[in-house]
């Protein structure tokens, strides 16, 4: 079953907390940090993304970004941006984008339920992205990224959290530049923090991480680093959302070159194993193995043809047809994880991004695709198979300083 457990979190001063509060590290590249962060000098960029404060060319892993992060993160505690908590506590998170809200508990989970599958993956991880976040957490004695970890609803911790939201009064609760809004209660007292950990122990069997593969696995690789040193580290910074209250958005892939083909040479191929129709404007699929294509100002819509792929649950996957029947078969694109040929861009950022990022000339293709569904990343789960890499794109995105774990101080 699984374990979790309240911390004495270090957050911000309520009338700071809009300030501080920050995209995810992983979704901003440092030019777009460094102007999400200008004039504020109290946002969380400039712990999780320091290299903003840093000489342009400096390189983004070295030894003097993850010094700076500390430098930081101790700057904001010595004027009194963050604080820590005085007891242990839980704290309920609750995301709103575009009328739809998810509510979800903050709290540690387990790095023993990671290492023993009670936390269930689906992605492998990129090393290069694991050790810059072991070398972060290192550097600053903190886990400044909330892994986002999905389970089974639960009727008696739904009942338990809305009853807790509707009576208390919420510590932060603003509007982010972006339009989502974010709110954050505190379960402080014993009786409830001992039902939250009895529902957990009793009643979820398991959790699936739903966003923060490489957060989770360089939490676990610090804490065999530190072998034991600390208590702290023998837990991670997690925020638990109900199945039934997530989005999952597409994925979309933007492709660097043609592998030596040419365009009219590369389209004839795919019609292989796809219909292709021209379109009109940006296509932006609307069922199962149907996918957007845009080469040379143009969007074509591309269905795949039945016999073209398997039935079984990876299989069946868009993610798994394109890796197979373009990617490796025409692109030499075996590894999505490790290629150079190949980016991915988050839903989120519309069809126009893949548009701007094939136009810049900087890509020469791009590919929307139909989202993966949480029961989907379910049984896959469950089956111990692993997904293609960046598979899921969930939205709203927790962001980061609201609150943080210390491993040690």
């Amino acid at each position: 079953m699984a374990n979790i457990k309240p911390f004495k979190a270090l957050r911000p001063q309520a009338q700071f907390a809009k300030q501080v509060a920050s995209k995810p590290y992983d979704v901003l590249t440092s030019a777009e940090a460094k102007l999400e962060a200008q004039g504020n000098p109290n946002s969380f960029l400039h712990i999780t993304k320091s290299e903003i404060d840093l000489p342009e060319n400096i390189d983004v892993h070295g030894e003097e970004v993850y010094e700076k992060a500390k430098e930081n993160l101790n700057a904001f505690i010595k004027r009194e941006i963050l604080f820590s908590e005085d007891k242990e506590c839980f704290y309920i998170y609750r995301l709103n984008m575009n009328g739809k809200s998810q509510t979800g508990l903050v709290a540690l989970s387990s790095i023993d339920d990671y290492e023993h599958n009670i936390i269930k993956k689906h992605e492998l991880t990129r090393p290069d992205k694991e050790q810059d976040r072991i070398n972060h957490i290192k550097a600053t004695g903190a886990q400044t990224g909330n892994v986002f970890l999905a389970y089974q609803n639960n009727d008696a911790l739904d009942t338990l959290i809305e009853k807790w939201t509707n009576k208390k009064t919420a510590v932060y609760d603003f509007v982010a530049d972006d339009g989502i809004a974010h709110t954050l209660w505190i379960i402080s007292d014993d009786k409830s923090i001992k039902q939250v950990k009895e529902i957990f122990q009793s009643q979820v069997n398991c959790t699936y991480i739903a966003d923060g593969h490489h957060r989770a696995a360089s939490a676990a690789k610090v804490r065999q680093a530190l072998n034991s040193k600390t208590e702290a580290a023998d837990y991670f910074l997690t925020t638990l959302y109900p199945a039934n209250q997530l989005q999952i958005m597409d994925y979309n892939r933007v492709i660097k070159t043609l592998n030596g083909l040419s365009e009219t040479e590369f389209l004839q191929a795919l019609q292989n194993d796809f219909d292709f129709e021209e379109q009109l404007s940006a296509y932006k699929p609307q069922q199962p193995h149907t996918f957007g294509l845009y080469i040379n100002g143009k969007w074509y819509k591309l269905t795949s043809k039945e016999g073209t792929y398997s039935n079984d649950p990876i299989g069946v996957l868009d993610l798994t047809i394109l890796q197979n029947n373009v990617l490796s078969k025409y692109l030499n694109i075996h590894d999505q994880r490790t290629d150079k040929n190949i980016d991915f861009v988050g839903g989120i950022r519309g069809l126009t991004e893949l548009e701007k990022r094939v136009d810049s000339g900087g890509c020469v293709m791009a590919f929307s695709l139909y989202p993966v569904t949480i029961e989907q990343l379910f049984a896959i789960a469950d089956s111990g198979n692993i997904m293609p890499p960046k598979s899921t794109w969930f939205e709203p995105k927790l962001r980061d300083g609201i609150v943080t774990h210390l491993i040690y101080e």
